[in-house]
């Protein structure tokens, strides 16, 4: 009889859920959407119980459409939108407050303070992070400042802190678990990679109580079982964590040194394997853990974009130039170059290697000429560029060049943006067979916990290639490519003057 995976892709928009047979095929997918909550300019907020329902919700119509009973499920993994920050009632489960994004910018004056104060050495150094608001750090401390009486009931361990692994897994476990993984608790601020523990001292530097965190797991093994969960029996095996990036890194199969994928979703996410030995960067990009399975811990350098599909998003949603999102490649080729006009879109600031804020989206270039279509094609080649910076800044942490791009998300789908980033970056572009490998890299992590995948080259089995894109800017224009990039750094650098910067 066949054996079945349940993967829970908790993301930022919306959550999806595939049902993998044993032989790695998806047999099922459904995906909820749930709203988004802007309190004020630059904050971003979820409702939990919306993520739950959204969860539960998909996972019934997954195992609707494989016509897969819930008790043939022999694992459930769990990928997330990492940093996004939750606290909740240990007794009841109730949160107590919404969850706190990853895109949200509240804790921007307390990162810069932190730093004012010479802070930022000793958390890059433990955490491989920098201090900005993008972290979870900084998000439950506000939290512990603002909740009424949330610093005093955290010190008595009543309200506990966790990122969505840890809020989805306290849901399926019937509150009996409250668990991370390596790679979540690696994206807090709080976490020594090395030691693989949490940090005193940097728990003392954001005052908050350690009565609160969750226990840190590996990535693949049976943390406990389903209880009380709407649709799902008792008993299924909760089995396998990891952050949605992380997981995309280990659905992609990049297992060995210098293999490296970009997920091109909401934002966009560069990540190279850099071994068992973390690779500290130098050039903006963050250290993180890639995975622990068993006893060994695998590094990666990471570079996050803040805004890709939300770009997209925002040209259909604010401006109106497209109706589905689907619909900007058609219209981006209308025109055979963007004529010029730069498109920044640091809507929410600018993440790596720039660390910025404060920096604001920016369309250059603009003449009595320029169309809709133009706009769309500088939107697309915005987000590539954004990729250029950081395999730039990657190549020279890393001491070694990217070979080949793996890519997967939902943008990885626009053909003329791979085509561009390929040009860019002047290396191959492979896009697997099935795109979502965010979702598969968690499904595989259960699969190797309970058994259903025996190893490692059982995953990379199922690991089949779509399309590859090569460099075509070769041979065209002299220096095109150079002037596209010197056109995108004057962009970034009028992005960023606003506030001081040259």
């Amino acid at each position: 009889m066949p054996r079945y995976l349940l993967a829970i892709d908790q993301g930022t928009t919306g959550s999806t859920v595939l049902v993998m047979s044993d032989d790695g095929v998806v047999r099922g997918r459904a995906s909820r959407e749930f709203p988004q909550y802007f309190p004020a300019p630059g904050l971003v907020e979820h409702e939990p119980e919306e993520i739950w329902s959204s969860v539960t919700d998909a996972v019934a119509e997954a195992l609707r459409v494989a016509a897969v009973q819930p008790e043939q499920c022999a694992g459930i993994g769990i990928t997330n939108q990492r940093e996004t920050t939750l606290l909740w009632d240990r007794a009841s489960g109730r949160a107590v407050h919404r969850a706190i994004v990853w895109q949200d910018r509240r804790t921007s004056a307390r990162c810069a303070e932190l730093k004012q104060l010479g802070l930022e050495p000793l958390f890059r150094e433990r955490t491989g992070l920098l201090l900005d608001p993008y972290f979870s750090g900084t998000k439950l401390e506000w939290l512990l400042d603002h909740v009424d009486g949330a610093r005093a009931r955290a010190e008595r361990g009543e309200w506990v802190f966790g990122t969505v692994d840890s809020f989805l897994v306290q849901r399926l476990s019937g509150g009996a678990l409250h668990i991370t993984d390596v790679t979540n608790a690696s994206r807090t601020l709080l976490f020594d990679i090395e030691r693989g523990a949490w940090d005193d001292e940097l728990l003392a530097k954001l005052r908050v109580p350690r009565a609160m965190l969750p226990e840190v797991r590996s990535c693949a093994e049976i943390y406990g079982r389903t209880r009380g969960v709407p649709g799902l029996p008792d008993g299924i095996p909760i089995a396998g964590i990891a952050g949605d990036q992380q997981a995309a890194l280990f659905g992609q199969a990049c297992y060995e040194v210098g293999e490296a994928k970009c997920t091109y979703g909401t934002g966009a996410f560069l990540l190279m394997n850099t071994g068992t030995k973390p690779v500290r960067s130098q050039n903006g990009l963050v250290t993180t853990i890639a995975w622990r399975i068993g006893r060994e811990t695998s590094y990666a350098l990471e570079g996050s974009a803040f805004v890709a599909g939300s770009a997209v998003q925002w040209l259909r949603d604010q401006l109106g130039i497209i109706q589905r999102a689907d619909e900007i490649e058609a219209l981006a080729q209308r025109v055979p170059t963007s004529e010029g006009v730069v498109f920044v879109p640091a809507l929410t600031g600018l993440g790596a290697p720039y660390w910025d804020p404060e920096a604001r989206g920016l369309i250059t270039g603009i003449t009595r000429g320029t169309s809709a279509a133009h706009i769309a094609r500088a939107t697309l080649e915005g987000i590539a560029f954004q990729i250029a910076d950081l395999a730039s800044a990657m190549v020279s942490d890393a001491g070694r060049p990217i070979t080949r791009l793996r890519v997967d998300g939902g943008a990885s789908q626009n053909n003329l943006l791979m085509q561009f980033q390929s040009d860019l970056l002047e290396v191959p572009v492979d896009r697997p067979s099935n795109v979502e490998t965010t979702a598969l890299g968690a499904a595989y992590l259960a699969g190797l916990a309970t058994g259903v995948f025996p190893d490692r080259a059982a995953v990379q089995r199922a690991h089949t290639l779509d399309k590859t894109w090569a460099p075509a800017m070769t041979g065209r224009a002299p220096d095109e490519r150079k002037q596209h990039l010197f056109r995108w750094r004057q962009a970034v650098l009028r992005a960023r003057s606003r506030h001081g910067e040259s």
